[in-house]
Parts: structure tokens; sequence; C-alpha cells
């Protein structure tokens, strides 16, 4: 059983680091250790460490040190090469690649990248590596520059090659096609190549080609002076700044990098005033040329400017440094999450995963580590599209996560708010998202605020509640937001990054209600461990549950445990355990944990149980001897909200712990609440749970 795959390419730039992210990514989804190996990089490592590498092994947190996962630095390769030593070479290679693959389910392997002196090299040494290694490939071919014939002549002739030393090609990847160019490629290469060989078109993406400032700087011998948080601003276009602003203006376009003399303050102002302004393109940055800074009062003036974009300083000429900007390529560094995560999205919608899953025999472990539970997150958020509304679509936080769900395709969005405001902001942030991509609703003004304040009327008017009061209460997002769920004009909510828990879910108790059967709203957080994923209940909402609500929030969790892929080993915690304990609380943990294997007694369930027992094989096993649960407790049950809520956060903060959630479980429709200390991820999260609830609601 093969448990490697090769990644190759025969030429510079090709983009195959696209491929190598999106395969990584699709790997950690199925298995829980995947290890990386390049043999051969092009710079020593004491002077310039590969970025590449970095990335791989930052962004997939892969528990590997850099020295291990390459064998060789081009030079030395190469010395082996003039020395006539080319077996020890592969013996050394394939040495360090077998202590890989010993201790990891699966390893990807990426071959050399054709950007130094002797490319004829990289590309024997790959065939070599591949073919020594048994290990199958992946080609990567570049269609920039190129017909739609000298793509596919490229291609055919790189798969020619491997297929006669006997190598197995898994699937070629055409990539950098131009878009006029990508239906042609795709179907010629279809018809050329053998059944059974998977071929795959990337159109060219100037979001993924195009440097960043960063990029930039990082080959300019100059210095920041400004906005050192936005280098990860994209350039897709560079403009010399040399003329009067008026016909200098006429010039800008998105995403533009100027080039000016230090001096030109009016440039420099202009070309500031310009990104703020509604009527022009956005600038990337400003590098300063001729070793010249601007005069105080430009600089006083800057200095007291907010969200202010990079303002790089160098000693060069214009025209120097024009030709130095030009021939920067583009490169995914491990700071650059944005970048990278569009590398994985478009090689997840480019490449048909499914087929190459099946080429690839790859190990398959029971186990849910957390990345590959965030991977199913995605996959199942991605089989229903859902409709899900944010009510406090004005906060950064939510619109930040509100980008990168959209450039996902992971779920529709409807935003409550000012659209002006919210449409400021996008272009503050620098998010790539396009607002028609999201429905923006503010409230008071809304089609349907008459029929909500109606709806609100009829449904609360028992409850002493006037049409004056339904018509206050609309107005408040939070009620606004239910109520679109609760008349299936959204599928799901989620907010709490500005409100309260209880202004967030009282709306939801007053109409949407509980399921049948059920009496208790509670929650769940899905706690990401760095070997397995967790359910802790009840983390948020209930104080101090009775026997019977403690039961149905252990029958809740697990039912939700076993819908989001967790086999359900349910822990009704406690100060002891077993019988060995006595007292009204440990009583209270007994009793629900009879009521639990009363009303479902297909679900595994242990308890009164302390949290070591339930965690530590070892401590399961000599306190509670025989258990089926004890020591591998997969859905945790606090005894109250106390214990719940401080224990989650101290596993989150002494073990670094993703803490997705809190979750509500019991609403007939699903609304989940944020904390107001709450990240980006926390939203992105959330928003997805709350999508994946809504296809079973």
């Amino acid at each position: 059983m093969t448990k490697t795959i090769f990644i190759a390419s025969a030429e510079p730039y090709s983009g195959k680091s696209v491929v190598t992210l999106g395969i990584v990514d699709m790997l950690l989804g199925k298995a829980q250790r995947i290890g990386y190996f390049k043999p051969i990089i092009n710079t020593d490592p004491a002077e310039f460490k590969d970025v590449h590498i970095q990335t791989i092994l930052s962004h997939f947190q892969l528990p590997l040190a850099f020295e291990d996962t390459y064998a060789f630095t081009r030079a030395e390769a190469l010395q082996l090469l003039n020395e006539q030593s080319q077996g020890e070479m592969i013996d050394t290679i394939i040495s360090r690649f077998k202590k890989i693959e010993e201790n990891y389910d699966f390893t990807v392997i990426e071959g050399g990248d054709f950007t130094g002196q002797g490319t004829a090299f990289d590309f024997e040494s790959n065939l070599l590596i591949a073919r020594n290694l048994n290990a199958p490939v992946v080609l990567v071919v570049s269609g920039d520059g190129k017909s739609i014939s000298e793509t596919i002549q490229d291609g055919l002739n790189l798969f020619h090659a491997y297929q006669s030393r006997e190598i197995q090609v898994l699937a070629l990847v055409a990539n950098k096609v131009h878009a006029d160019q990508a239906n042609d490629v795709r179907k010629l290469l279809a018809s050329q190549l053998p059944k059974g060989v998977i071929s795959a078109v990337i159109s060219a993406d100037k979001a993924l080609q195009n440097p960043t400032v960063s990029d930039i700087f990082g080959h300019l011998d100059g210095r920041l002076l400004f906005g050192g948080e936005h280098l990860s601003n994209q350039v897709d276009n560079f403009v010399t700044g040399a003329m009067q602003v008026p016909n200098f203006l006429s010039f800008l376009k998105e995403n533009v990098l100027i080039v000016t003399p230090g001096d030109r303050g009016d440039i420099i102002i202009s070309s500031l005033q310009a990104n703020l302004s509604s009527s022009y393109p956005r600038v990337a940055g400003i590098v300063l040329t001729a070793g010249v800074v601007p005069e105080e009062p430009v600089m006083r003036l800057i200095e007291g400017l907010q969200n202010v974009v990079p303002i790089i300083a160098v000693n060069g000429g214009t025209f120097e440094t024009t030709n130095k900007i030009a021939a920067v390529k583009a490169r995914i560094t491990p700071d650059n999450s944005k970048k990278i995560q569009l590398a994985i999205d478009t090689f997840n919608r480019c490449v048909d995963t499914g087929a190459l899953d099946e080429k690839m025999v790859t190990y398959h472990s029971d186990a849910m580590t957390p990345h590959m539970f965030q991977y199913q997150l995605s996959k199942w958020a991605k089989k229903e599209i859902k409709n899900i509304v944010l009510p406090e679509g004005n906060d950064d936080r939510i619109i930040l996560a509100a980008g990168r769900l959209i450039a996902q395709q992971l779920v529709k969005l409807t935003l409550l708010g000012n659209p002006t405001e919210i449409a400021a902001s996008i272009k503050r942030l620098g998010i790539d998202l396009d607002i028609n991509d999201i429905t923006i609703i503010d409230p008071a003004n809304s089609g349907h605020y008459e029929d909500y304040v109606e709806t609100l009327y009829e449904l609360r008017k028992s409850k002493n509640l006037t049409m004056e009061m339904a018509r206050d209460l609309m107005t408040d997002v939070s009620y606004f937001g239910t109520m679109m769920v609760y008349k299936g004009h959204a599928d799901g909510m989620v907010s709490g990054a500005v409100h309260t828990t209880q202004h967030t879910i009282r709306p939801a108790l007053q109409f949407i209600k509980t399921k049948p059967g059920i009496s208790t709203v509670s929650s769940i957080f899905f706690m990401c461990l760095e070997d397995r994923v967790s359910v802790f209940g009840d983390c948020a909402v209930n104080p101090n549950p009775t026997a019977e609500e403690l039961a149905q929030i252990a029958i809740s969790s697990a039912d939700n445990s076993m819908r989001f892929g967790i086999e359900p080993r349910i822990a009704m915690l406690s100060y002891s355990s077993g019988t060995s304990g006595a007292g009204e609380d440990v009583e209270k943990v007994r009793r629900a944990t009879e009521l639990v294997r009363q009303q479902r007694p297909d679900l595994k369930v242990e308890g009164p149980i302390q949290y070591d027992a339930a965690v530590d094989p070892v401590v399961g096993q000599q306190k509670l001897p025989g258990s089926e649960v004890a020591g591998q407790a997969s859905v945790l049950i606090f005894p109250d909200l106390n214990t719940g809520n401080n224990t989650y956060k101290a596993v989150q903060r002494e073990t670094g712990a993703l803490a997705i959630g809190p979750m509500l479980q019991g609403l007939n429709k699903p609304v989940n609440d944020l904390s107001r200390g709450c990240t980006v991820d926390d939203v992105f999260n959330t928003v997805i749970i709350t999508a994946i609830q809504s296809q079973n609601a």
C-alpha cells in the first residue's frame, strides 16, 4: 500500500505550491499525521530558509523540524553529481525519506523548483527520486504566456517522460491557463491523456500570481516608513508618479503600487487621499525613490493618518526601482493566510479531489483530529448552502469572517446594519469581498419590517406585548434576525460579538422555541485538542441543571456529537467516580446517568466519573475497570455552568485547544451565541456549524 505522492513540474513558477497546499489540506482531512519532504532545496538554510517549506509546516502545523524536510541543497546535490556520486545522493534521500515515512500516515514529496542553475538537473532528479521512492506523481505544467497547443504539448511531454520511466501518473494539472483558453485546454487534455489519468485546469488568477507589497519590499534594499500592518496588500499594477497630480490620478488602477521620488509630496498626499476616496481604485502601497524622504510637514501629516498604506523608501532611482519591481515573482508565504486559503480553495474548486482520492491509496484513521474535523465541517457546509443572518454587521470581526466564508463558498450571508457603513468597512479592511455577494439589510428600512412587526405582535400579544412595543423591538437587530429565521428568510442566526448571551437568545426562546420533547435549551463546545475533538456541555447556558435537565443535555450533546462525526461516549462528570462518593451533587449526576440509560439505551454513558478517569485510559481503568467510556470519553457533561465554563476556558488556555462554539441545542431552528471577546476564527467556525445545523433543522 502506497503512503506517498510526488508533486513535480518541469519549469519555474508553474504554481506547484498551489497543488501541494491543496493536496496536503485534502490529506489532513483523512489522516492524522501527514509528513512533508522536499529532497532538494535551492538555498542553504543558514542563509535563507525555503519559504515554501516554512509555509507548509506553519500553516498546517506539521510536527516536523525544518531540517528533517530535505536531504540536500542544490549546490550539495550538484557537487555529488559532478563527483559521479549520484548513487550516494539517492541513498541519502531514501534514508531521509524513510525516517519520515515510518512516523507518518502519508507523506507528500515535492520536486525541484527549476529556479536555479542547471534546470536539466531538476528534471532528471525528479524522475530519479520518484522512481526510487516508488511514488505515484501529480504533474504540474504552466500555461502562463503560452498558446493552447504549447500548453497541451508541454503537458503531454511531461506525462510521457514519467510514463517512460514506469512512474505512475495520477493526475496532470495545467495551471495559470488564460481564462479564454481554459475550456479548450481542459477538453484536449482529457481526450489525449490515457483513461484513468486525471486532468485538471486552473485558470490564471491575479490574486495568486501577483505579488504582495511584502514580496516587493523583500526584493528592495529599502526601509519601511509607514503601513507595516498592510504589507499583505496585493499589487496588481504599478505606476510611476512623475507627472502633475491631475494627469497622475487618471493612471491609477485597482491595487496599484505607486513609484515616485521621495520629494514629490504632491503625489504622495494625492495617492493617500485617492485610497480613502470611494471614487478611486485602491492603492496597495507607495515606493519612494532617490534616497529622499518627504519633508517634515508631509511626514507629520502622514503620521496623523489612520490605516496608511505601506510606504517604502529606497536609495535607487525611479527607473532602476521600477525594473526591480517588475521582476518580482509572487510567493505564498507563511504570514499570508489569505493567499494560502485562496490557493487551497482554488485547488478544491478546479481539481476533482474525489477522483484523486480514489487514485491515492491513503491511510484512513477512525480518530477525528482537529484538522479532520474542520475539513469535514467545510465539506458538510458545502453540501447544502444555507443562508445565515449576522445581526452585528457593522463589527469588523463579522465583516472579516464574512469575507472568508464567501470566498470559500461555504454559506450565503445576510448582514444587518447600515449598507453604506458596511461597504466603507469592507474597503477600509482591505477585504476581497464583492458587496453584491452578500445581502445587507437595515431593519427599520426593510420591506419585511411591517410584516415582522405584525407577526411578533400576534405571537406575543397574549404576553401583554403591544403593537408599539412590537415596532420598537423589531428595530433591534437580535429580534429582526431571529424573526428572519422564524419566517424562513434565513436558515440560522449567529450573534453575540457585541450583545450579551441573553440579548441573543431571548427572542429565540420567545418565538422560535424548543423542539418537540425538549424543554431544555443547552450548549456544547467542540474542543479541538491536539489529537482529538471532544464535546463539552453545557458550558454557556444552564447555571444549575436538575438531574432531568442534565440527562436531556447529555442526550442532545450525544446526538449532535454523532451529527458532527464524533462517536459519542458520554462521561457524566462529578468530583467522584462510580460508587465512591456521596452527597447531593453526586446523587444528581448519578440520577441523570440512570435517566440517560433509561431514555437512550443505545448510548454509551458512564457516571458519576471524574475528568481524569474520563479522558486518561490508565486512570479510567484503575477507577472504573471494564467501562466502555472510562479513559476514552468523547462527550463530557459538566454538572453545572460554573464547572463547565471554567473547565473549557482552562483547557483552551492551557493546551492551546481551539474551542468551536458555543452551539445551542434544543431550539426548533439554529440560533448561536458568540462571546463578546470572540475572534474572527470564532465567528467563522460558529457560522459553519450553524449552517450544518440548519441542514437538519
